[in-house]
């Protein structure tokens, strides 16, 4: 199954910020407990290069990828540390270049027309819509993607339980990222059942919405 068939699957994606790398095999395992084996570790910390290849290396069960990726450099890293799939905030042509020239899943990150165009323009059909509740929300991605039909999108930003159904109905949404499963402040303190079960939560909810009409 390919990283995007695993996406649509699981309609969740796990955004991650870690400070210590002995912290990841855990969160890992608390993932999978939970019932969504995925995480996108996000390089905003020192160690999320060396948690990405703790979680990779000992937790293979673990879809893992990075995000927040600004540079090429950084892209370069995750891929060595065994990401699967990058995600970049905005549209970088470095960062997206790069993961083209190697084959690997990018999703750059969109707000305007103009990098909508741009990202079409390096062929690409699936996009990060990002910070989506701060831009205006569903209403928002629906107008901003009207004109674009082929298109599909991952809203992050602001996606909570309370309004990832309603995203996940629209149907060119292929999943949504979220930190409320795992903030870092539980990671931290080790807190990994507390994640287990805020993560069957929000698995629990999304299965509750999967039957609801798609706008």
């Amino acid at each position: 199954m390919s990283v995007l068939d695993t996406l649509r699957q699981l309609k969740l994606v796990p955004v991650i910020v870690i400070d210590d790398p002995d912290s990841a095999p855990a969160l890992g395992r608390a993932l999978v407990e939970g019932g969504l084996p995925c995480a996108e570790v996000t390089f905003r910390t020192k160690a999320a290069r060396e948690a990405l290849a703790r979680l990779t290396s000992e937790c293979p069960d673990v879809l893992a990828g990075a995000g927040t990726v600004l540079t090429s450099s950084q892209a370069r890293e995750a891929l060595d540390a065994g990401a699967k799939f990058i995600v970049a905030p905005g549209f970088n042509p470095a960062v997206v270049d790069y993961c083209l020239e190697n084959d690997v899943p990018v999703f750059p990150g969109i707000a305007t027309p103009s990098e909508i165009e741009a990202a079409m323009g390096r062929d690409l059909t699936v996009l990060k819509f990002f910070p989506a509740e701060p831009l205006g929300g569903l209403s928002y991605l629906k107008a901003i993607s009207a004109p674009y039909g082929a298109l599909e999108f991952m809203p992050t930003g602001g996606i909570s339980v309370q309004n990832v159904g309603s995203y996940l109905a629209f149907p060119k949404v292929v999943a949504c990222g979220g930190s409320w499963m795992a903030p870092s402040e539980w990671i931290a303190v080790g807190d990994f059942s507390r994640i287990a079960e805020e993560v069957r939560k929000a698995v629990s909810a999304v299965q509750s919405n999967h039957g609801a009409t798609r706008t």
